[in-house]
């Protein structure tokens, strides 16, 4: 690595540092540019493995997961008609919820109005070897439900959609935190040396309103940035300017990352500030997507059979053309993906809104969970399926407001055990009484199965040390193989 000096600029200690710093993201340039048959290996150098960068180094157990898709289901589906079977509910349909559930509970639009009991709008049928209850809205997802660990007891802190998602991605109610992405990032490293270590797709659907999703969701808070998730637009160009422009040649561009990142150089040795070493790497990686973003995107290679199975036309920007997306990132080593699709607030016309929703998730959730066990994938891939919270078992008109003391997720593969249901809630699915599972819990065995024990996994920042779990959680060993 050779480390320039410019005449009549002494090279202090700290210039060292920095020349340094530069010189070693060179070297993640210069396999880029081998790769792409732009330059020449050299004998006496092995590729730069980004694998090598995560913090827990060993992990603290054997991994059941390599990476992680989490599919959010933004808005708040209802767990009663979803996953969570209520049939007594149906039979006090009209009838005045019973007060010993919601008196001095939380309710986020409903509190001080009359609250009757709103029967779910859906049957239900059993699916699978074990006859899990799944609704008849999902017969795709039913069709793997032998792959699947239903989750009907979790619970979670905040009412309303923004605080909810903050605190299901990060832990907290506080704004500004790390996001489960960022930590997964940083604890373990990425396996894509060509692509982010944590990418975010969304998707806009039919059937319910939208609430707007904050970049924040999925910011690296006070873990450096360069483990922050990068949105990928789900139309056109996944990243904007990622072609060059007319009469530019990749070379060209080479040279002007080279040159931006000696002026970086430049600024780290007048102000010793770290976060320029990550603009050195976010130019670096920048530069290196121009070539695997095109190609990652480039379905041409998939079969018919494979794009009839998703239900999906490639960048159309719907849910099921992320998913295939999804999968793509997980063979090219991408470590945290989600995907939100935002149509789940159904404060009325639940029943309209829901059979629009259902079918623009259903068949491209199933479609994942294949594809990625066919290709031998889903058992060190850990798929996460759920929103922020549930839905409340009265009646909002002919709809259902939030609620958070009882809902359903759905996991599989990456050391998940397949075809089970875990635990309960009451028989009108108000409260979690069976099995209780906190965002911590969840949080905290999607670490254990990564290889990280979260009680380890610290972080000093503003006095103490912090973690994605606060100061709780524990790990749900009913749900692991």
């Amino acid at each position: 690595m050779a480390i320039r000096i410019v005449q009549g600029h002494p090279l202090t200690r700290r210039s060292f540092i920095g020349a340094a710093a530069t010189g070693i993201g060179s070297v993640a340039l210069a396999s880029a540019l081998v790769r792409d048959g732009l330059a020449q290996p050299s004998a006496d150098r092995k590729p730069l493995s980004r694998e090598s960068l995560g913090v827990v180094n060993p992990l603290h157990f054997p991994p059941k997961a390599r990476r992680v898709i989490f599919l959010v289901m933004a808005g708040g589906p209802s767990h009663l008609e979803t996953f969570d079977h209520k049939p007594q509910l149906a039979e006090l349909h009209g009838k005045p919820m019973p007060e010993s559930y919601t008196k001095g509970q939380p309710i986020a639009q409903l509190q001080g109005k009359k609250l009757n009991c709103f029967a779910p709008q859906f049957p239900f049928e059993k699916f699978g070897a074990n006859g899990q209850e799944i609704c008849s809205l999902f017969p795709a997802i039913g069709g793997v439900a032998d792959k699947l660990c239903i989750i009907r007891s979790m619970t979670t802190e905040a009412i309303n959609h923004d605080p909810a998602h903050t605190f299901m991605n990060t832990g907290t109610l506080i704004p500004g935190r790390p996001s489960m992405g960022s930590w997964t990032l940083y604890g373990l490293g990425s396996e894509a040396d060509d692509l982010p270590g944590f990418v975010v797709l969304t998707s806009i659907g039919k059937g319910g309103q939208a609430q707007p999703i904050a970049a924040r969701q999925w910011h690296s808070g006070f873990l450096p940035s360069r483990f922050q998730g990068v949105e990928f637009q789900s139309k056109g160009d996944p990243v904007l300017y990622v072609g060059n422009p007319p009469g530019v040649s990749r070379q060209t561009q080479d040279d002007v990352v080279s040159a931006v990142n000696q002026l970086n150089q430049l600024k780290a040795e007048a102000v010793d500030d770290p976060e320029i070493a990550t603009r050195i790497a976010q130019y670096e990686m920048a530069f290196k997507m121009q070539a695997s973003v095109p190609e990652l995107v480039d379905t041409k290679g998939e079969s018919e059979e494979t794009l009839k199975m998703y239900g999906c036309r490639p960048g159309d920007g719907s849910f099921a053309s992320n998913c295939l997306l999804a999968r793509r990132m997980a063979e090219r080593g991408v470590r945290f993906v989600q995907l939100y699709h935002r149509a789940w607030d159904h404060h009325g016309g639940i029943k309209k809104s829901m059979e629009i929703t259902a079918k623009e998730v259903d068949q491209a959730s199933a479609a994942l969970i294949k594809d990625l066990d066919q290709r031998g994938m889903l058992a060190d891939t850990l798929v996460v399926w759920g929103g922020e919270f549930g839905r409340t078992p009265m009646a909002q008109g002919n709809g259902r407001d939030h609620h958070i003391k009882g809902y359903s997720l759905w996991m599989a593969g990456g050391g998940i055990q397949p075809g089970i249901t875990y635990g309960a809630t009451d028989e009108l699915g108000y409260n979690a009484v069976e099995n209780v599972v906190h965002i911590h819990d969840l949080h905290a065995t999607m670490l254990k199965l990564l290889g990280i024990d979260h009680f380890k996994f610290t972080v000093p920042f503003q006095g103490r040390d912090m973690r994605l779990t606060d100061v709780a959680g524990h790990v749900v060993d009913g749900i692991l193989a």
